[in-house]
């Protein structure tokens, strides 16, 4: 006979009621197609082992949601409304709807809203955007999806993660190493880094690319001014304020988003400092402004709708014993932001 406690499983009261898991299922959760005498005797089956109900499994007895949850960083940022845009396309050729989360790059609220999904009991959950360079940090997500996926629910993500999912991986780090490159070969060396919040790994995979690219021309990133700040807009203008203020010196300036890089070339356009003869700017992503700035903007394009469309495909699959990985390449888009180093 099974133990009561939180190891009980609907299938043990299904057992033991005689009667079928989707049975059992609808019976607790008080849908119709069950008579009453059966559905008596599967509540009292319940109450007598301890049984207490999971809301995955029992999203999975009734029949998979048709809803998709997906969790992105900042609801207003190009860069995951375009990964959106490829989720809901591919959502809507397949019959299914998208729910979309925002988690301020804050790993609590970011929790938070995973459980809220679960509570609602979505299919299929998707976390866009970066994890955090502290494994320790996602620990708890990690265990809740893990039950999640145990119980039948699919989970795929997009960015380097330690959720234990499936995973969509942008190549940050090739991307900042092209971007550094891309200065090098152009003669600047007084290079500063705008960069967001130093916990996040999209900006420690793309910061060690750009530390590659130094390092290869015998430079070092511990030389190059560097500021962290919001990963947003406005946190590009704070930081180029504190660089032309900090190290007016600087020829070249790299944000390691497109969003950022749009606050960089508002300060400067602001300043009335030429873009690129006395200042060349460069962001990451490629959204889908980035060719129609003033000055047209030099960046690292990733497939941001495709890498939606991916991450839902993955999710789509059946489950593997190990979770798959697929990486989206990169290409570096040169626009007229950059130009030689001044003299």
């Amino acid at each position: 006979m099974p133990k009561p406690g939180p190891g009980l499983r609907l299938i043990d009261v299904a057992e033991r009621a005689g009667v079928s898991l989707a049975t059992a299922s609808r019976a607790l959760a008080g849908r119709e197609g069950v008579s009453e005498e059966v559905a008596n005797r599967v509540r009292q089956v319940s109450a007598e082992l301890g049984y207490v109900a999971n809301p995955y499994a029992r999203t999975l007895a009734g029949g998979s949601s048709s809803t998709v949850g997906l969790i992105v960083h900042q609801v207003d940022d190009p860069y995951f409304s375009e990964i959106a845009g490829g989720v809901i396309q591919l959502a809507g050729e397949q019959g299914l709807l998208v729910q979309i989360c925002h988690s301020g790059r804050d790993p609590e609220h970011e929790l938070r809203q995973i459980r809220n999904l679960i509570a609602q009991r979505v299919g299929i959950i998707i976390v866009a955007g970066s994890g955090y360079g502290d494994p320790r940090v996602e620990a708890e997500a990690r265990t809740v999806l893990a039950g999640y996926q145990h119980a039948g629910g699919r989970v795929a993500v997009i960015g380097r993660h330690a959720l234990g999912a499936d995973a969509v991986l942008p190549d940050n780090e090739a991307g900042g190493r092209a971007l550094g490159e891309h200065l090098l070969g152009l003669g600047h060396r007084r290079i500063a880094l705008v960069a967001g919040t130093p916990e996040l790994n999209t900006v420690i995979d793309r910061m060690a690319g750009v530390a590659a690219a130094l390092h290869a021309a015998g430079l070092s990133l511990d030389d190059m001014p560097i500021v962290h700040t919001d990963f947003v807009r406005e946190g590009g203008r704070v930081a180029t304020e504190k660089i032309l203020e900090e190290h007016p010196d600087t020829t070249a300036i790299i944000a390691l988003n497109d969003a950022m890089a749009m606050g960089v070339l508002a300060v400067l356009r602001e300043r009335g400092i030429p873009v690129p003869g006395r200042m060349s700017v460069v962001g990451f992503d490629d959204v889908s402004v980035a060719g129609d700035l003033a000055p047209s903007l030099t960046t690292i394009r990733l497939p941001m709708p495709d890498m939606g469309r991916m991450a839902l495909e993955l999710a789509l699959k059946p489950p593997t014993s190990r979770p798959r990985r697929r990486p989206t390449g990169q290409q570096l888009i040169v626009r007229n932001s950059t130009g030689p180093a001044p003299a």
